[in-house]
Protein backbone atom coordinates (compact mmCIF):
# COMPACT_ATOMS: atom_id res chain seq x y z
CA UNK A 1 0.00 0.00 0.00
CA UNK A 2 2.87 2.47 0.83
CA UNK A 3 3.42 3.80 -2.71
CA UNK A 4 5.37 7.25 -3.14
CA UNK A 5 3.15 10.31 -3.23
CA UNK A 6 1.05 9.33 -5.88
CA UNK A 7 0.24 6.05 -5.15
CA UNK A 8 -1.68 3.92 -2.32
CA UNK A 9 -4.46 2.13 -3.66
CA UNK A 10 -6.81 -0.23 -2.73
CA UNK A 11 -10.20 -1.35 -3.50
CA UNK A 12 -12.55 -3.07 -6.16
CA UNK A 13 -14.40 -1.71 -9.36
CA UNK A 14 -15.04 -0.09 -13.08
CA UNK A 15 -13.75 1.25 -16.42
CA UNK A 16 -13.33 3.08 -18.96
CA UNK A 17 -12.05 2.48 -23.03
CA UNK A 18 -10.79 5.30 -25.06
CA UNK A 19 -13.68 6.40 -27.91
CA UNK A 20 -11.20 6.68 -30.35
CA UNK A 21 -10.60 2.93 -30.24
CA UNK A 22 -12.61 0.07 -28.98
CA UNK A 23 -14.88 2.63 -26.99
CA UNK A 24 -15.47 2.44 -22.89
CA UNK A 25 -16.00 -0.22 -21.14
CA UNK A 26 -17.77 -0.50 -17.67
CA UNK A 27 -18.24 -2.64 -14.70
CA UNK A 28 -20.92 -4.01 -13.55
CA UNK A 29 -21.39 -4.84 -10.42
CA UNK A 30 -24.31 -6.58 -8.62
CA UNK A 31 -24.23 -6.29 -4.52
CA UNK A 32 -27.45 -4.90 -4.76
CA UNK A 33 -30.10 -5.47 -2.47
CA UNK A 34 -32.05 -5.02 -5.26
CA UNK A 35 -30.61 -5.40 -8.78
CA UNK A 36 -31.82 -3.75 -11.97
CA UNK A 37 -33.42 -6.66 -14.30
CA UNK A 38 -30.43 -7.42 -16.75
CA UNK A 39 -31.89 -6.87 -20.11
CA UNK A 40 -32.29 -3.20 -18.57
CA UNK A 41 -28.94 -2.97 -17.56
CA UNK A 42 -27.59 -4.53 -21.20
CA UNK A 43 -29.97 -2.04 -22.97
CA UNK A 44 -28.68 1.28 -20.65
CA UNK A 45 -25.35 -0.01 -21.74
CA UNK A 46 -25.82 0.17 -25.19
CA UNK A 47 -27.79 3.17 -24.74
CA UNK A 48 -24.87 4.83 -23.67
CA UNK A 49 -22.65 3.40 -26.42
CA UNK A 50 -20.43 1.56 -23.88
CA UNK A 51 -19.19 -1.53 -26.05
CA UNK A 52 -16.99 -3.47 -23.01
CA UNK A 53 -18.88 -4.59 -19.54
CA UNK A 54 -16.26 -6.21 -16.93
CA UNK A 55 -18.21 -8.32 -14.76
CA UNK A 56 -16.93 -9.92 -11.06
CA UNK A 57 -19.04 -13.32 -11.73
CA UNK A 58 -20.67 -15.80 -14.09
CA UNK A 59 -23.95 -14.72 -13.36
CA UNK A 60 -26.13 -16.86 -15.38
CA UNK A 61 -28.91 -14.20 -16.12
CA UNK A 62 -26.75 -11.81 -16.34
CA UNK A 63 -24.85 -13.55 -19.36
CA UNK A 64 -27.91 -14.91 -21.14
CA UNK A 65 -29.01 -10.89 -21.33
CA UNK A 66 -25.41 -10.10 -22.85
CA UNK A 67 -25.87 -12.56 -25.73
CA UNK A 68 -25.88 -11.18 -28.98
CA UNK A 69 -25.53 -7.40 -27.62
CA UNK A 70 -22.55 -7.31 -29.29
CA UNK A 71 -20.68 -6.12 -25.50
CA UNK A 72 -17.41 -7.62 -25.32
CA UNK A 73 -17.78 -9.64 -21.81
CA UNK A 74 -14.85 -9.98 -18.96
CA UNK A 75 -16.71 -13.05 -16.54
CA UNK A 76 -15.04 -13.30 -13.22
CA UNK A 77 -13.43 -16.00 -10.88
CA UNK A 78 -14.33 -14.54 -7.02
CA UNK A 79 -11.18 -15.18 -4.75
CA UNK A 80 -13.25 -17.89 -2.64
CA UNK A 81 -13.31 -20.08 -5.77
CA UNK A 82 -9.78 -19.72 -6.53
CA UNK A 83 -8.46 -23.23 -4.23
CA UNK A 84 -11.66 -25.09 -5.95
CA UNK A 85 -9.85 -24.22 -9.54
CA UNK A 86 -6.67 -25.76 -8.51
CA UNK A 87 -7.91 -29.08 -10.05
CA UNK A 88 -7.91 -28.95 -13.78
CA UNK A 89 -11.44 -30.75 -13.41
CA UNK A 90 -13.03 -28.34 -11.69
CA UNK A 91 -11.67 -25.60 -13.92
CA UNK A 92 -12.67 -27.63 -17.19
CA UNK A 93 -16.10 -27.71 -15.48
CA UNK A 94 -16.46 -23.71 -14.81
CA UNK A 95 -15.34 -23.18 -18.25
CA UNK A 96 -17.66 -25.40 -20.01
CA UNK A 97 -20.82 -23.84 -17.90
CA UNK A 98 -19.89 -20.38 -17.88
CA UNK A 99 -18.09 -19.51 -21.26
CA UNK A 100 -18.13 -22.40 -23.39
CA UNK A 101 -22.19 -22.56 -23.71
CA UNK A 102 -22.91 -18.71 -23.43
CA UNK A 103 -20.37 -18.50 -26.60
CA UNK A 104 -21.99 -21.20 -28.37
CA UNK A 105 -25.41 -21.19 -27.33
CA UNK A 106 -26.01 -17.80 -26.37
CA UNK A 107 -23.97 -15.84 -29.34
CA UNK A 108 -21.96 -13.71 -25.80
CA UNK A 109 -18.89 -12.16 -26.82
CA UNK A 110 -16.65 -13.57 -24.07
CA UNK A 111 -13.41 -12.27 -24.24
CA UNK A 112 -11.43 -12.51 -20.71
CA UNK A 113 -12.24 -14.40 -17.95
CA UNK A 114 -10.50 -12.58 -14.46
CA UNK A 115 -9.27 -15.09 -12.55
CA UNK A 116 -9.64 -13.56 -8.93
CA UNK A 117 -10.22 -9.92 -7.90
CA UNK A 118 -6.96 -8.51 -6.32
CA UNK A 119 -6.14 -11.31 -4.95
CA UNK A 120 -2.59 -9.96 -3.62
CA UNK A 121 -3.93 -7.18 -2.05
CA UNK A 122 -2.14 -6.54 1.32
CA UNK A 123 -5.00 -6.94 3.38
CA UNK A 124 -6.02 -10.46 2.63
CA UNK A 125 -2.61 -11.05 4.36
CA UNK A 126 -1.56 -13.82 1.48
CA UNK A 127 -4.62 -15.54 1.84
CA UNK A 128 -4.56 -16.18 -1.95
CA UNK A 129 -0.66 -16.07 -2.78
CA UNK A 130 -0.38 -19.88 -3.47
CA UNK A 131 -4.02 -20.54 -4.73
CA UNK A 132 -3.95 -17.81 -8.13
CA UNK A 133 -1.92 -18.62 -10.44
CA UNK A 134 -2.69 -22.83 -10.51
CA UNK A 135 -6.10 -21.53 -10.91
CA UNK A 136 -4.97 -19.37 -13.41
CA UNK A 137 -2.97 -21.73 -15.21
CA UNK A 138 -5.64 -24.48 -15.01
CA UNK A 139 -8.41 -22.08 -16.48
CA UNK A 140 -6.15 -21.34 -19.34
CA UNK A 141 -5.76 -24.82 -19.92
CA UNK A 142 -9.54 -25.43 -20.21
CA UNK A 143 -9.83 -22.95 -22.47
CA UNK A 144 -7.28 -24.36 -24.80
CA UNK A 145 -8.69 -27.46 -24.77
CA UNK A 146 -12.40 -25.90 -25.11
CA UNK A 147 -11.11 -24.24 -28.66
CA UNK A 148 -10.96 -21.43 -26.83
CA UNK A 149 -7.25 -20.09 -26.14
CA UNK A 150 -6.82 -17.74 -28.90
CA UNK A 151 -10.60 -16.12 -28.37
CA UNK A 152 -10.92 -16.02 -24.65
CA UNK A 153 -7.74 -14.39 -22.59
CA UNK A 154 -6.88 -15.16 -18.92
CA UNK A 155 -6.25 -12.36 -16.62
CA UNK A 156 -6.33 -11.46 -13.21
CA UNK A 157 -6.95 -7.84 -11.79
CA UNK A 158 -4.84 -6.55 -9.24
CA UNK A 159 -4.81 -3.64 -7.20
CA UNK A 160 -1.73 -1.32 -7.67
CA UNK A 161 -0.49 -1.85 -3.81
CA UNK A 162 1.04 -4.84 -6.19
CA UNK A 163 3.76 -2.31 -7.01
CA UNK A 164 5.93 0.28 -5.52
CA UNK A 165 8.50 2.64 -5.97
CA UNK A 166 11.67 3.21 -3.95
CA UNK A 167 12.22 6.28 -5.09
CA UNK A 168 8.67 7.82 -4.99
CA UNK A 169 9.42 8.58 -8.93
CA UNK A 170 7.97 6.18 -11.50
CA UNK A 171 11.14 5.55 -12.96
CA UNK A 172 11.76 3.41 -9.34
CA UNK A 173 9.07 1.31 -9.66
CA UNK A 174 9.03 -2.59 -9.05
CA UNK A 175 7.05 -5.07 -7.81
CA UNK A 176 6.55 -5.08 -3.94
CA UNK A 177 9.19 -6.67 -2.09
CA UNK A 178 7.31 -9.25 -0.17
CA UNK A 179 5.07 -10.85 -3.21
CA UNK A 180 7.96 -10.28 -5.80
CA UNK A 181 8.26 -13.80 -6.47
CA UNK A 182 4.69 -14.16 -6.79
CA UNK A 183 3.79 -10.71 -8.79
CA UNK A 184 6.63 -12.37 -11.63
CA UNK A 185 5.15 -15.47 -11.97
CA UNK A 186 1.60 -14.60 -12.13
CA UNK A 187 3.18 -11.86 -15.29
CA UNK A 188 5.21 -14.63 -17.00
CA UNK A 189 2.47 -16.39 -16.82
CA UNK A 190 0.14 -14.18 -18.82
CA UNK A 191 3.17 -12.75 -21.20
CA UNK A 192 3.51 -17.31 -22.37
CA UNK A 193 0.27 -17.16 -23.26
CA UNK A 194 -0.71 -13.47 -24.80
CA UNK A 195 -2.63 -12.24 -21.98
CA UNK A 196 -2.93 -8.58 -20.64
CA UNK A 197 -2.00 -7.09 -17.23
CA UNK A 198 -5.21 -5.99 -15.43
CA UNK A 199 -4.88 -3.02 -12.73
CA UNK A 200 -6.71 -1.29 -10.58
CA UNK A 201 -5.69 2.49 -10.15
CA UNK A 202 -7.81 4.75 -7.56
CA UNK A 203 -6.86 8.18 -6.86
CA UNK A 204 -9.56 8.95 -4.85
CA UNK A 205 -8.18 5.89 -2.07
CA UNK A 206 -4.99 7.80 -2.06
CA UNK A 207 -6.56 10.88 -1.07
CA UNK A 208 -8.63 9.09 1.02
CA UNK A 209 -6.30 7.75 3.30
CA UNK A 210 -3.64 10.09 3.24
CA UNK A 211 -4.26 13.83 4.11
CA UNK A 212 -1.44 14.85 2.90
CA UNK A 213 -2.03 14.12 -0.63
CA UNK A 214 -1.86 16.93 -3.26
CA UNK A 215 -5.17 17.24 -3.99
CA UNK A 216 -4.80 18.60 -7.72
CA UNK A 217 -2.87 15.38 -8.34
CA UNK A 218 -5.86 13.42 -8.81
CA UNK A 219 -7.34 14.81 -11.45
CA UNK A 220 -5.83 16.42 -14.93
CA UNK A 221 -6.59 19.61 -15.28
CA UNK A 222 -2.59 20.65 -15.29
CA UNK A 223 -3.00 22.40 -12.24
CA UNK A 224 -0.93 19.95 -9.97
CA UNK A 225 2.84 20.42 -9.33
CA UNK A 226 4.42 18.72 -11.58
CA UNK A 227 6.50 15.75 -11.20
CA UNK A 228 9.66 16.03 -12.79
CA UNK A 229 11.09 12.27 -13.29
CA UNK A 230 14.59 12.47 -15.23
CA UNK A 231 12.82 15.01 -17.86
CA UNK A 232 9.90 13.36 -18.14
CA UNK A 233 6.75 15.56 -16.59
CA UNK A 234 3.94 13.79 -15.09
CA UNK A 235 0.79 16.22 -14.05
CA UNK A 236 -1.32 13.40 -12.20
CA UNK A 237 -1.40 10.62 -10.25
CA UNK A 238 -2.93 8.31 -12.69
CA UNK A 239 0.49 8.23 -15.32
CA UNK A 240 2.42 8.51 -12.15
CA UNK A 241 0.65 5.35 -11.16
CA UNK A 242 0.36 3.82 -14.57
CA UNK A 243 3.95 3.98 -15.29
CA UNK A 244 4.97 3.13 -12.37
CA UNK A 245 3.65 0.07 -13.15
CA UNK A 246 5.17 -0.19 -16.63
CA UNK A 247 8.63 0.44 -14.94
CA UNK A 248 8.18 -2.42 -12.86
CA UNK A 249 7.42 -4.65 -15.80
CA UNK A 250 10.21 -3.40 -17.80
CA UNK A 251 12.60 -3.98 -15.05
CA UNK A 252 11.26 -7.41 -14.35
CA UNK A 253 11.40 -8.57 -18.42
CA UNK A 254 8.22 -8.10 -19.14
CA UNK A 255 7.85 -4.64 -20.89
CA UNK A 256 5.46 -5.89 -23.58
CA UNK A 257 2.87 -7.17 -21.96
CA UNK A 258 -0.27 -5.67 -22.42
CA UNK A 259 -2.27 -3.53 -19.74
CA UNK A 260 -5.78 -3.18 -19.07
CA UNK A 261 -6.91 -0.56 -16.73
CA UNK A 262 -9.20 -2.41 -15.14
CA UNK A 263 -11.31 0.02 -12.88
CA UNK A 264 -10.60 3.56 -12.37
CA UNK A 265 -13.40 6.22 -10.86
CA UNK A 266 -14.40 8.18 -8.15
CA UNK A 267 -17.37 8.50 -5.37
CA UNK A 268 -19.87 10.48 -5.04
CA UNK A 269 -20.96 9.84 -1.04
CA UNK A 270 -20.30 8.41 1.91
CA UNK A 271 -17.05 11.01 2.06
CA UNK A 272 -16.11 14.61 2.28
CA UNK A 273 -14.20 13.92 -1.11
CA UNK A 274 -17.15 11.92 -2.41
CA UNK A 275 -19.67 14.04 -3.91
CA UNK A 276 -20.30 14.41 -7.26
CA UNK A 277 -18.54 17.54 -8.45
CA UNK A 278 -15.62 15.72 -7.79
CA UNK A 279 -16.79 12.37 -9.31
CA UNK A 280 -17.75 14.51 -12.74
CA UNK A 281 -14.46 16.42 -12.69
CA UNK A 282 -12.17 13.39 -12.34
CA UNK A 283 -14.16 10.96 -14.53
CA UNK A 284 -14.66 13.71 -17.62
CA UNK A 285 -10.97 14.57 -16.87
CA UNK A 286 -10.23 10.73 -17.42
CA UNK A 287 -12.22 10.39 -20.76
CA UNK A 288 -10.86 13.60 -21.91
CA UNK A 289 -6.90 12.27 -20.87
CA UNK A 290 -7.56 9.35 -22.93
CA UNK A 291 -9.36 10.50 -25.69
CA UNK A 292 -6.83 11.47 -28.04
CA UNK A 293 -5.10 7.76 -27.72
CA UNK A 294 -2.06 9.04 -26.83
CA UNK A 295 -1.76 7.32 -22.95
CA UNK A 296 1.42 8.07 -21.01
CA UNK A 297 4.54 9.13 -20.89
CA UNK A 298 6.01 5.52 -21.12
CA UNK A 299 3.23 3.43 -22.64
CA UNK A 300 2.10 5.98 -25.73
CA UNK A 301 -1.23 4.91 -27.84
CA UNK A 302 -4.99 4.01 -26.47
CA UNK A 303 -5.49 3.58 -22.59
CA UNK A 304 -7.55 0.03 -22.74
CA UNK A 305 -10.04 1.10 -19.24
CA UNK A 306 -13.43 0.00 -17.45
CA UNK A 307 -14.94 2.70 -15.53
CA UNK A 308 -15.65 2.24 -11.82
CA UNK A 309 -18.35 1.73 -12.24
CA UNK A 310 -22.09 1.66 -13.59
CA UNK A 311 -24.44 1.79 -10.69
CA UNK A 312 -24.37 2.05 -7.25
CA UNK A 313 -24.20 -0.94 -5.10
CA UNK A 314 -26.14 -0.56 -1.54
CA UNK A 315 -24.77 -4.10 -0.20
CA UNK A 316 -21.08 -4.10 -0.94
CA UNK A 317 -18.85 -3.97 2.29
CA UNK A 318 -18.66 -0.76 3.98
CA UNK A 319 -15.23 -1.91 5.54
CA UNK A 320 -12.60 0.45 3.54
CA UNK A 321 -15.08 3.13 4.03
CA UNK A 322 -18.63 4.18 3.40
CA UNK A 323 -18.11 5.67 0.23
CA UNK A 324 -17.83 1.70 -1.25
CA UNK A 325 -21.90 1.93 -2.20
CA UNK A 326 -21.33 4.53 -4.27
CA UNK A 327 -19.15 4.47 -7.06
CA UNK A 328 -21.44 4.68 -9.86
CA UNK A 329 -22.00 6.99 -12.37
CA UNK A 330 -25.62 5.88 -12.60
CA UNK A 331 -27.78 5.57 -9.09
CA UNK A 332 -29.45 2.27 -7.93
CA UNK A 333 -32.38 2.70 -10.00
CA UNK A 334 -30.16 3.81 -13.56
CA UNK A 335 -30.59 7.47 -13.17
CA UNK A 336 -26.96 9.41 -14.17
CA UNK A 337 -25.54 11.39 -11.32
CA UNK A 338 -24.01 14.64 -12.98
CA UNK A 339 -23.26 15.13 -16.67
CA UNK A 340 -20.32 12.74 -18.13
CA UNK A 341 -19.57 12.73 -22.07
CA UNK A 342 -18.42 9.53 -22.92
CA UNK A 343 -18.11 10.11 -26.42
CA UNK A 344 -20.63 8.04 -27.21
CA UNK A 345 -24.21 9.46 -27.52
CA UNK A 346 -25.65 12.40 -29.49
CA UNK A 347 -26.61 13.82 -26.52
CA UNK A 348 -22.67 14.55 -25.06
CA UNK A 349 -24.61 13.06 -21.55
CA UNK A 350 -25.19 9.95 -19.68
CA UNK A 351 -28.80 8.42 -21.09
CA UNK A 352 -30.86 7.11 -18.02
CA UNK A 353 -32.70 3.71 -17.49
CA UNK A 354 -35.49 2.62 -19.57
CA UNK A 355 -38.47 0.28 -18.06
CA UNK A 356 -37.67 0.62 -14.87
CA UNK A 357 -40.72 -0.32 -12.45
CA UNK A 358 -40.72 0.93 -8.83
CA UNK A 359 -42.85 0.11 -6.14
CA UNK A 360 -45.58 2.39 -4.28
CA UNK A 361 -44.50 6.16 -4.26
CA UNK A 362 -44.31 6.36 -0.27
CA UNK A 363 -41.88 6.74 2.22
CA UNK A 364 -41.10 5.80 6.30
CA UNK A 365 -40.54 8.31 8.44
CA UNK A 366 -40.39 9.31 12.30
CA UNK A 367 -43.92 10.24 13.73
CA UNK A 368 -44.42 14.02 14.13
CA UNK A 369 -45.32 13.83 17.34
CA UNK A 370 -42.49 11.53 18.74
CA UNK A 371 -39.77 12.68 20.18
CA UNK A 372 -36.04 12.56 19.13
CA UNK A 373 -34.63 12.02 22.96
CA UNK A 374 -37.22 8.94 22.97
CA UNK A 375 -35.01 5.41 24.34
CA UNK A 376 -36.32 3.47 21.77
CA UNK A 377 -34.89 5.78 18.70
CA UNK A 378 -31.14 5.04 19.07
CA UNK A 379 -31.85 0.93 19.34
CA UNK A 380 -33.90 1.48 16.14
CA UNK A 381 -31.49 3.84 14.20
CA UNK A 382 -28.57 1.71 14.82
CA UNK A 383 -30.64 -2.10 13.64
CA UNK A 384 -32.24 0.14 10.75
CA UNK A 385 -28.50 1.31 9.40
CA UNK A 386 -26.77 -2.03 10.28
CA UNK A 387 -29.56 -3.73 8.06
CA UNK A 388 -30.19 -1.07 5.48
CA UNK A 389 -28.23 1.84 4.35
CA UNK A 390 -27.06 4.78 6.12
CA UNK A 391 -23.63 5.70 4.09
CA UNK A 392 -25.16 9.10 2.82
CA UNK A 393 -25.36 10.10 6.43
CA UNK A 394 -22.50 11.87 7.75
CA UNK A 395 -20.14 14.68 7.71
CA UNK A 396 -20.03 16.45 4.46
CA UNK A 397 -22.21 13.75 2.45
CA UNK A 398 -25.38 14.56 0.69
CA UNK A 399 -27.40 14.23 3.54
CA UNK A 400 -25.39 15.70 6.21
CA UNK A 401 -27.01 18.58 6.31
CA UNK A 402 -30.74 16.73 8.13
CA UNK A 403 -31.28 17.49 11.40
CA UNK A 404 -31.86 14.51 14.14
CA UNK A 405 -35.50 13.83 12.86
CA UNK A 406 -34.07 13.82 9.33
CA UNK A 407 -31.39 11.42 10.01
CA UNK A 408 -33.54 9.38 11.72
CA UNK A 409 -36.48 8.91 9.21
CA UNK A 410 -33.69 8.56 6.41
CA UNK A 411 -32.80 5.18 8.85
CA UNK A 412 -36.24 4.37 8.91
CA UNK A 413 -37.19 4.74 5.13
CA UNK A 414 -33.93 2.70 3.84
CA UNK A 415 -34.59 -0.03 6.01
CA UNK A 416 -38.53 0.17 4.73
CA UNK A 417 -37.47 0.44 1.43
CA UNK A 418 -35.11 -2.10 1.18
CA UNK A 419 -37.55 -5.07 2.74
CA UNK A 420 -39.88 -4.07 -0.18
CA UNK A 421 -42.16 -1.16 1.85
CA UNK A 422 -43.33 -4.24 4.29
CA UNK A 423 -45.98 -2.55 6.77
CA UNK A 424 -43.85 -3.89 9.54
CA UNK A 425 -40.79 -2.65 8.37
CA UNK A 426 -41.77 0.69 9.13
CA UNK A 427 -43.04 -0.03 12.68
CA UNK A 428 -40.32 0.72 14.69
CA UNK A 429 -41.47 0.33 18.42
CA UNK A 430 -44.65 3.26 17.24
CA UNK A 431 -42.16 5.33 15.94
CA UNK A 432 -42.58 5.25 12.27
CA UNK A 433 -45.24 6.08 9.88
CA UNK A 434 -45.69 5.76 6.08
CA UNK A 435 -46.27 8.98 4.35
CA UNK A 436 -47.07 9.62 0.69
CA UNK A 437 -45.28 13.11 0.91
CA UNK A 438 -41.47 12.40 -0.76
CA UNK A 439 -39.27 13.66 2.36
CA UNK A 440 -36.36 14.50 0.07
CA UNK A 441 -34.34 17.27 0.59
CA UNK A 442 -31.65 19.45 -1.20
CA UNK A 443 -29.17 17.15 -2.31
CA UNK A 444 -30.46 14.25 -0.05
CA UNK A 445 -32.57 11.64 -2.07
CA UNK A 446 -34.75 9.28 0.41
CA UNK A 447 -34.98 6.46 -1.70
CA UNK A 448 -37.84 4.89 -3.45
CA UNK A 449 -36.93 1.43 -4.13
CA UNK A 450 -37.27 -0.62 -7.47
CA UNK A 451 -39.34 -3.52 -7.82
CA UNK A 452 -37.42 -6.63 -6.56
CA UNK A 453 -35.73 -8.67 -9.69
CA UNK A 454 -36.05 -12.05 -8.56
CA UNK A 455 -33.41 -13.85 -11.36
CA UNK A 456 -31.73 -16.89 -9.59
CA UNK A 457 -29.09 -15.34 -7.59
CA UNK A 458 -31.36 -12.69 -6.38
CA UNK A 459 -33.42 -14.90 -4.79
CA UNK A 460 -31.04 -16.62 -2.85
CA UNK A 461 -28.89 -13.63 -1.70
CA UNK A 462 -31.08 -10.22 -1.73
CA UNK A 463 -34.58 -10.16 -0.98
CA UNK A 464 -34.65 -13.45 1.22
CA UNK A 465 -31.92 -12.53 3.39
CA UNK A 466 -32.96 -8.63 4.28
CA UNK A 467 -36.89 -10.72 4.85
CA UNK A 468 -35.22 -13.03 7.19
CA UNK A 469 -33.49 -9.60 8.77
CA UNK A 470 -37.07 -8.65 8.83
CA UNK A 471 -38.18 -11.47 10.88
CA UNK A 472 -35.44 -11.29 13.43
CA UNK A 473 -36.13 -7.70 14.15
CA UNK A 474 -40.17 -8.58 14.02
CA UNK A 475 -39.32 -11.91 16.57
CA UNK A 476 -37.02 -9.39 18.87
CA UNK A 477 -39.13 -7.01 19.24
CA UNK A 478 -42.11 -9.03 20.85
Amino acid sequence: MGLFPFGVLFVVVLLLFTPVVNGIGANWGTQSTHRLPPEIVVRLLKDNGVQKVKLFDADYDTLKALGKSGLEVMVGIPNDMLSTMGSLKAAEKWVSKNVSAHISNNNVNIRYVAVGNEPYLTTYNGTYLKTTLPAMQNIQTALVKAGLGNQVKVTCPLNADVYESSSSLPSGGDFRADIHGYVSQLVKFLRDNGCPFTINIYPFISLYIDPNFPVEYAFFDGNATPLNDGGTIYTNMFDANHDTLVWALQKNGFGNVPIIIGEIGWPTDGDRNANAQLAQRFNQGFMQHISAGKGTPMRPGPVDAYLFSLIDEDAKSIQPGNFERHWGILTYDGLPKYILNLGTTNSGSLVPARSVKYLERKWCVLKPNAKVDDPQIAPSMSYACGLADCTSLGYQTSCGGLDARGNISYAFNSYYQINNQLDDACKFQGLGTVTKSDPSTGTCRFGLMIQPYYGGAERKHGYTRMALALILFLWTSL
